[in-house]
This record gives structure tokens, sequence and C-alpha cells, in this order.
């Protein structure tokens, strides 16, 4: 199928500022497939039942631990590094052994990404092993030239600008040529700040499974610069294939 089979979207204004745009930047989960499939559900349940068996708290206590060190570190994984010395890369494969048979190709998004001009990049808080299966799942792996995970953050996780920092340094985007799409506004701020096009994908309604009320603050935010329900339809705006029509 190609992205001439799908239907035009309605016509977008103020994209202007993606004529400079040559590097691509997607965060994963809840952003390159929809947020209603369960696998945040499931990463976050796993989580949970992580922080429970390693700390010897019932579920709800590991819960409410899991979601403070989450707001406060950037990960819950960080704040189990900084206060109770974890070992990341067991958690890592703990939490992102997730079913994906649920997951289902996207080739209007893959067809839509790909017709974008210049690099596209993944930029995830979670591993690249996970990034590789779900964009594999996806049918858009090809697409992306690197995946940069938070190993290769060296476990500094975005939101702070030492993460962005680091990230614009190991694949050499110069920011004012650079568009970010995120699922969370707050991981948007910083990118504008230094420049970015800021792009903040959202579910439906904004009711999400797995998801904290304070996650989904900041749409309305001066450092959001374009909000979408519709990825693909929103790329396809952006730069349509050279095929449609």
């Amino acid at each position: 199928m190609t992205a001439s089979s799908f239907p035009a979207p309605p016509p977008l204004e103020g994209t202007g500022a993606f004529g400079q745009v040559d590097t691509w930047v997607f965060d994963l989960d809840n952003t390159l497939y929809p947020a209603h499939h369960d696998l945040w559900a499931q990463i976050d349940a796993r989580m949970k039942a992580y922080i429970s068996q390693l700390l010897g708290l019932p579920p709800d206590e590991a819960f409410v631990i899991q979601k403070d060190y989450y707001r406060r570190y950037g990960t819950s994984l960080r704040g189990l590094m900084i206060e109770h010395k974890v070992e990341p890369s067991a958690f890592l494969a703990h939490v992102h052994d997730v079913d994906l048979t649920g997951l289902d190709a996207a080739p209007r998004l893959a067809a839509a990404i790909e017709a974008l001009p210049g690099t596209k990049l993944v930029y995830t808080n979670g591993s690249e092993r996970h990034a590789r299966n779900v964009l594999e799942k996806l049918g858009m792996d090809a697409h992306f030239a690197a995946v940069h995970d938070i190993v290769a953050a060296e476990f500094h996780p975005k939101p702070t600008q030492e993460a962005y920092q680091r990230f614009l340094d190991a694949h050499g985007v110069d920011p004012a040529r650079a568009a970010m799409f995120e699922d969370l506004a707050r991981n948007l701020e910083v990118p504008h700040r230094l420049g970015m096009v800021t792009v903040l994908v959202v579910p439906p309604g904004q009711t999400v499974a797995a998801r904290e009320s304070w996650e989904f603050e900041g749409r309305e935010a001066a450092y959001v610069d374009h909000v979408t329900e519709d990825l693909a339809g929103f790329l396809e705006q952006v730069a349509p294939p050279a095929d449609a029509g």
C-alpha cells in the first residue's frame, strides 16, 4: 500500500517552520504507535512488579514509589539507580519483556516517515532493544538512522537539558534544523528552548491507561508548537510523499 492510497488529511496551518528541518526526532512509546495499545500498560505493570519484589513492598506501595521516582528523576529507573543502586540492565530487560502481538504494522505512518527529507532518529527513555522490536513490528525500522536509548544517554533521561545535549552531540544534530515529536509535553520544553520545532502527539480525548493526570499537563504551553491526534496525517502535510495525488 502506498501513501497515495490513503485519503488526504485536512489542511494544516502553521507548518512553515518545517521547511528548514533536516533531522526528525521521534519518541517511541505512545508516539510512534497509537496510545490505545497496551504496551505502556504492560511496561508500567512490569515496573511495579519489579519494584515490589526489589523492595519487598506490596504492589500498591511499590506503585507510589515508581511514580514518585518517575516524576522526580525523569524515569523510575533513574530514581532506583540513585536511591537504591539498582543495576539498570536487569531492570530494562524485565520491564521491556512485553507482548507485541497486538501491535499491527502502520504502513501509512511508515510511508509518511520515509517521505520526510533528511535524517530520522528515535530518541527514547527506554532500551534500544525494545525500540527495535517495536519499530520492526510497525514496519518502519529501516526508516530510522539510529535509536538513541537510555543506555546511550548514560541513563540521563528526558526531560533534562543534559540528556538532550548528549543526544544532540552524539548525533551531530543542529537543533535549529530539527523537529521533536513527543507524547509528553514536559519533554518538549528543553527542545523548544534549544531551537527545535516541537510537536505534541496526543490520543483522542487525552485518556490513556497507565498514565498519570500530571503527564497531560502543558498541552497549551508556549513550548508546544503543534499538537496532533494523527501523526501520519500531520507528517503527510509537512512533507507530502512524492507520489501523492
